[in-house]
């Protein structure tokens, strides 16, 4: 099975999280649309997230908290590729004060439109939301102090290039500060043609290796990647039951290959 093209890629993730923005935008009472979509549970304090909009947290579908990653001063420029909802931008937005900015930058309309109001609720004023992709920052070069982003590098097809965006607007010294669901080992082809496994974070993850490399290559240094959740094979297929994985895959199989191949991790690089 081939790897879907980017285009395909691309608008199978934005149609999943569009839908994802509309649950969260139809539900009375904003239930937990990540529970059953996202890597991760739990990762946000009450004593952080506690006053947030209900829409923010509960849009989360992410595999960490980068803003527990990047150590926020008052006054920086902070980028969040691929906000959603918005929540690492509002609690960025308290971290950087009024006299700092934080930009959200999602492709997804519909997200815009969840983010903007819980802004909007949540009465923060040095906040702009971006419509345009990570592989295409639409701001200029050397305009951001820290870029944090969490669960969406791996969704796209073309890393080299958000790696290369990335550099290009941070400021000397800037500070890449992510989370990201990162390989322990390769998966099989079939596995990464499955389009269910790239909108669910995984058939798109780099390995650890090569997420250093591509940094690397686009010019970053003091690299490190840390491991922060490994996912068993019971993680996994607790994930898989929210896929729609093709009858002709053996999922016994498929289950086995990627018990501990798949982790939650933090990864942080300086321009």
């Amino acid at each position: 099975m081939s790897k879907p093209s980017p285009e395909v890629i691309r608008d199978a993730v934005r149609e999943r999280y569009a839908s994802a923005a509309l649950a969260v935008q139809d539900s009375s009472c904003c239930a937990d649309v990540g529970a059953g979509l996202g890597f991760g549970s739990e990762l946000y304090h009450d004593d952080q997230a506690g006053d947030l909009p209900a829409g923010a947290v509960a849009a989360s579908l992410g595999c960490g908290n980068p803003t527990m990653l990047a150590t926020l001063k008052p006054g920086q420029v902070v980028l969040d590729l691929g906000s959603g909802g918005g929540i690492d931008v509002l609690l960025s937005a308290r971290r950087v004060g009024p006299t700092g900015k934080v930009y959200g930058l999602d492709m997804t309309p519909e997200m815009l439109e969840l983010a903007r109001q819980n802004q909007a609720e949540a009465g923060v004023e040095n906040v702009e939301f971006l419509l345009g992709t990570i592989e295409d920052i639409p701001l200029p070069d050397q305009s951001v102090d820290v870029i944090i982003s969490n669960c969406v590098i791996n969704l796209s097809a073309d890393k080299d290039q958000v790696l290369r965006e990335a550099h290009r607007v941070l400021r000397p010294g800037g500070l890449f500060a992510v989370s990201d669901v990162v390989l322990r080992r390769p998966i099989s082809p079939r596995l990464q043609g499955l389009m269910a496994l790239w909108t669910g974070c995984i058939a798109g993850a780099l390995v650890d290796v090569d997420y250093e490399a591509k940094l690397k290559a686009a010019g970053f240094h003091g690299i490190e990647i840390q491991p922060t959740l490994i996912h068993d094979r019971v993680a996994i297929e607790r994930l898989a039951q929210n896929m729609e994985i093709p009858e002709d895959i053996d999922l016994t199989s498929a289950l086995d290959e990627m018990d501990g191949a798949v982790a939650n991790a933090f990864v942080r690089a300086w321009r």
